[in-house]
Parts: C-alpha cells; structure tokens; sequence
C-alpha cells in the first residue's frame, strides 16, 4: 500500500487497485469562505493547500469508478465514455453538486448506484440525462468488473451508505458521512476485517460528542477497534487542518491525513 503519483500510475498499467481523492474537505471547504484563521490565509494563497468536498476515483485495470460528485469539474475530467459507474454515498449537495452540469450531453449512459433516497437532491432524478440510477440495499453485495462492492449504513442526517470493497486480496472501506458507525456496519466490519479505512474526520477532538462528522476522538476509537492496516482520514474542515498543525505528527503511525489529488495504490 502505497501514496504515488500519476505519472506512477499510468507507467505501471497494472491491475492494482487505487484511489485518487479528487476532494478531502467539508460543505465548507479549505479555505472557509471570509475566514481569516492561519489555515485559510495559506490555502487562499496556495492551491495545494485546499480542500474540495468529497469526492474520488477509484481505478482498477480498465475500470473507473467516480465515489461521490463534490468537485464541480467533473464534465472536463471525466469525458464521454471514461467512466465505468457512479457510486454515490449520499444526496446532500456538497457530495453529489458536480453532478449537476456533469449529467447533459453525450451518448453515454452510466450506471449510478445510490442509497434508498426517495428524494435525492433537486431534480437529479427528475432530470437524469446521462446518468442510470440503481437503488442499493445496505450489505447486498454486487460487482463492478472483478471488485466486489458491500455497501453499509452509516450514521448521517441523511439515509447514507459507505463502501466496502474487495479486490483481490486487498479490502478497502470507504466510509463517509458519518458520526460514529451502527451497530451492523461495526460487526460486518469486524468480521471483515479491513485492510485499509478510508473515514469521515471533520473535526478536532470534541468535549461533546460531534453532530454527524467524527472527530479525532472517535477515529481514535475506531483504529483501536477495528486495526486497519492503514487508516485514511478525509473529510476536513479548517478547524481539523488548524489542530492538524500542532498535533498530526502525534497520530498512531498507521493513521494519514489525505489531501486533495493525492493516490494510494493497493
């Protein structure tokens, strides 16, 4: 398991698994609109200092998997025919935004698979264009190409579903949205025994338990729990980046803090 680059990537042209977060941070982003904290003064100067909201790729041989829309480019990086489905973990709009001009356009037609949302977000499934929406039910399992996908619940102000996935000999959960994980989603985990946790921390360590994002605190308790070989920490605010500063080298050394257009290959 390793953090490469692109170039990396497309000199190897193996079948291994990877993900490149397209977007690490919260609704607000890095910088906050108007903040004038020293975290937003650096990343409104500099551009690798900045988080977009959530969003990935995951690829794997001729596979592309867009995991959630947050970044709003999306129609200039993924052209026609590029992608080979849409995972969505939720409808709120910071998660499935770049969407939205993403959808017109074009001959293709790709899956998306979405949580059990009757509503959705704006007229996403009223106006679908390219974009073919399946329902997921949480822990029916299914494939894309030769990765098995189980989607679990999490706990969220909105019905939420994280990943897990399964390639090869290598096991990768994608959770986020969430505050803390219900109590299926912590024994299949157990028992599922992930190599890799890629979670929701948007916060630094709270004397009150968060409202639907972790803090450290509790992705503390999750390593502890579970012992992932390596956890991924996405989902950042400002607040988390400004802690981050003072106190990241002090993380347990499997623990790493994602920034944006970062890749891990496992």
């Amino acid at each position: 398991m390793s953090n490469t680059n692109n170039d990396q990537i497309e000199s190897e042209g193996d079948e291994r698994f990877s993900i490149k977060f397209l977007g690490t941070g919260n609704a607000a982003g890095v910088p906050v609109r108007g903040c004038s904290c020293t975290v937003c003064i650096k990343a409104t100067a500099n551009k690798d200092l900045r988080r977009e909201s959530c969003c990935a790729v995951i690829e794997f041989g001729e596979q592309r998997i867009l995991l959630d829309a947050g970044v709003f480019d999306l129609k200039y990086r993924f052209p026609e025919n590029s992608l080979t489905a849409i995972l969505l973990t939720h409808f709120h709009p910071d998660h499935v935004q770049g969407l939205f001009p993403f959808r017109w356009g074009g001959n293709d037609s790709i899956d998306t698979y979405a949580p059990n949302d009757k509503e959705g977000c704006g007229d996403l499934y009223k106006n679908p264009g390219v974009l073919n929406f399946y329902t997921l039910i949480a822990f029916d399992h299914f494939y894309i190409g030769e990765v098995l996908i189980t989607p679990v619940p999490l706990t969220h102000s909105k019905i939420t579903l994280g990943f897990c996935f399964e390639h090869r000999n290598v096991k990768v959960a994608y959770l986020t949205d969430t505050v803390g994980l219900p109590k299926k989603t912590e024994a299949f985990l157990r028992y599922w025994k992930p190599d890799v946790m890629v979670i929701d921390c948007a916060f630094p360590p709270q004397e009150i338990r968060p409202r639907n994002h972790n803090d450290i605190n509790m992705v503390l308790k999750a390593y502890e729990e579970f012992k992932p070989k390596q956890m991924l920490l996405t989902h950042i605010g400002h607040k988390l980046d400004q802690w981050l500063n003072e106190y990241e080298q002090k993380l347990p050394e499997g623990i790493s803090v994602v920034r944006d257009n970062e890749i891990y290959v496992f």
